[in-house]
């Protein structure tokens, strides 16, 4: 195994000493669960371990959290601190999923990515629990994807779902500093859609994907949660050095994601929502042409002048989809997701219709 960054090193060795700081203050441990997703074979379980001076608050950011819960899961990390978390290296936790118990510690990042086969869970939502030593006891929410679903819907978030007044490199200092959820909203008739899509394929998983920071999602679900969007397990990232650098990369995290998924559920052919503000359409075009089996459709948020400009600083699109050679499948381009809505649907039947034929 080759010998982690020094970045990754230096991090590691900083998060060592500041939880041992923290432990002597008399601080403890608590396990945030997100919300996973799975088969009837293997599921996917997700959370992260921090630091807090509150071990027994109730806490989530899933799903099927309350309000209390996303609450208490981001208030005390509101501000400057919400970036700032200290992750509890190697933490244990214990996961009970359906008939399985099993044990796991937390990445370097606090990170808990947990696949547990054998489960014996049926296809629906289910609640799993997450036991640490020096935290309360939480619940996540889990979405068991049944073995005849053919259909699922993965979503960016920012520009895709949620637009906002001001420049892209600009959003996460804003939120660090002034966390004022008002200033974003959601795009128009993208609730809507991703709603009627669900209505005419029950049971079809929805799945976010996107290259902001674990440290958010409290606040995203909240955010989707008032503007009608459908729950779903967020795949974020985790800013700062890897074991190969200093940074990561957001590119890197989408098509691993997305590879994950046609891996998990082998049955299920996915729409791809993004948007043209950054890298969507070369990303999905590429992994179109590396699993044309696993890709429905392509849906493109057209960004407009002005918000090309808050996106990246020029008024045009910086990346463009291109029609590989040997797949065919619908590429659909609309502003706002009322316009896109009737022609994904349309796009949908054909495809249906042309595999009916062959």
């Amino acid at each position: 195994m080759a010998r982690p960054h020094t970045a990754a090193l230096l991090e590691d060795a900083w998060h060592r000493q500041l939880a041992g700081v923290m432990r002597r203050r008399g601080w403890g441990t608590r396990v945030l669960a997100f919300t996973g997703y799975g088969s009837t074979s293997s599921v996917r379980i997700l959370g992260r371990v921090l630091m807090t001076r509150r071990p027994y608050a109730p806490a989530a950011a899933d799903a099927g959290a309350t309000w209390l819960e996303l609450r208490n899961a981001d208030v005390e990390r509101r501000g400057w601190r919400a970036f700032f978390t200290t992750p509890a290296i190697g933490e244990p936790v214990t996961v009970h999923v359906g008939d399985r118990e099993v044990r796991a510690r937390a990445d370097r990042s606090g990170l808990l990515d947990l696949t547990v086969t054998g489960h014996g869970l049926e296809p629906g939502w289910h609640e799993v629990r997450l036991e640490s030593p020096r935290a309360a006891e939480t619940t996540a929410s889990v979405f068991v994807v049944a073995p005849e679903t053919t259909m699922g819907l993965v979503s960016d978030i920012d520009d895709t779902i949620i637009t906002t007044t001001m420049p892209r490199p600009f959003i996460a200092a804003y939120n660090t500093f002034f966390r004022h959820e008002g200033s974003r909203r959601p795009v128009r008739g993208m609730a809507t859609m991703y709603r009627s899509l669900l209505e005419e394929h029950p049971g079809a998983p929805v799945v976010y994907v996107s290259t902001g920071a674990w440290n958010a999602v409290p606040q995203l679900t909240r955010f989707m949660r008032r503007g009608g969007f459908p729950p779903g397990p967020l795949l974020m990232t985790d800013w700062g050095p890897t074991n190969t650098g200093w940074f990561r990369s957001g590119q890197d995290h989408k098509r691993a994601c997305l590879h994950r998924l046609a891996r998990d559920l082998p049955q299920v052919r996915w729409v791809l929502v993004g948007d043209d503000g950054q890298h969507d359409p070369s990303i999905y075009g590429a992994f179109a042409e590396q699993r044309p089996d696993r890709v429905r459709a392509i849906c493109i948020r057209v960004l407009t002048a002005t918000e090309q400009m808050l996106s990246h600083f020029t008024p045009v699109a910086t990346d463009d989809f291109e029609q590989h050679v040997g797949v065919d499948l619908p590429v659909v381009r609309a502003p706002d997701g009322f316009a896109m809505a009737p022609v994904l649907r349309r796009a949908i039947g054909a495809g249906q219709e042309r595999t009916a034929d062959a």
